[in-house]
């Protein structure tokens, strides 16, 4: 199931690669602070026992699987990727951007593409060849930088640039209002099961810093206990 948010980003989506997955160093002293800091943190961080996020493959894959992903079953994305990646030369967890702009529209509609996913592939591929996004300098940038150059891609709005943030580049902060599954977990057990606006998520949220992903990942664990794992 995974994240609940309002695009195609499930459990899965981004695909399981054989490699083993890069663990956050600052996992441990993040459950640290929130079991000292927050009751339901208290409860839930023990019942996952060894459970961390990682992650895996590469920047534009990634992104590219979102897209591919957008608004079809998981099944259906990972059939759409497999022959998408099929008309690349390389491994199907680290495609180029320049094969992806060397390839015809027809052939990309071929393998189940629409026509404007097509379209958000290729402006994806060209953000990334012409260096209009700037992978090498992401780890000197803060959050709302990076989230600012991958919603200028067509196809990537600020809740996919959020999940990137988490489940790619390990950001130990994201709090993303946006994703249905938090906000289902906060109304769950912090409200009794009433509704939550996003201003008292975020206001919730504010408690969980500098550590609001990891807080994040318990409350989707707490509604799927199978690992979130892209």
């Amino acid at each position: 199931m995974g994240p609940y948010g309002r695009q195609g980003w499930g459990e899965g989506l981004m695909g399981r690669v054989a490699t083993a997955g890069v663990t956050p160093d600052y996992w441990d002293e993040a459950c640290r602070h929130l079991v000292k800091r927050d009751r339901v943190m208290k409860k839930l961080i023990p019942q996952f026992g060894e459970a961390r996020l990682q992650s895996r493959g590469d920047a534009f894959t990634t992104l590219a699987r979102s897209i591919v992903g957008q608004q079809i079953s998981v099944k259906a994305a990972q059939s759409v990727w497999d022959k998408f990646a099929g008309l690349t030369t390389g491994p199907s967890n680290r495609i180029k951007p320049a094969e992806v702009l060397a390839l015809e529209k027809d052939q990309l509609k071929a393998v189940g593409l629409s026509a404007r996913k097509v379209e958000y592939l290729s402006d994806l591929a060209q953000h990334f060849e012409s260096g209009q996004v700037h992978v090498r300098q992401w780890a000197q940038m803060d959050d709302e930088a990076i989230i600012d150059e991958l919603v200028a891609i067509r196809g990537i709005a600020r809740w996919t640039a959020e999940m990137f943030l988490i489940f790619h580049l390990m950001r130990p902060n994201v709090l993303p209002l946006d994703d249905l599954g938090l906000l289902k977990g906060i109304s769950q057990h912090y409200f009794s099961d009433e509704p939550v606006s996003r201003a008292e998520a975020r206001e919730l949220g504010e408690g969980w810093a500098p550590y609001r992903s990891v807080a994040t990942w318990y409350i989707w664990r707490s509604l799927d206990p199978l690992p979130v794992d892209y």
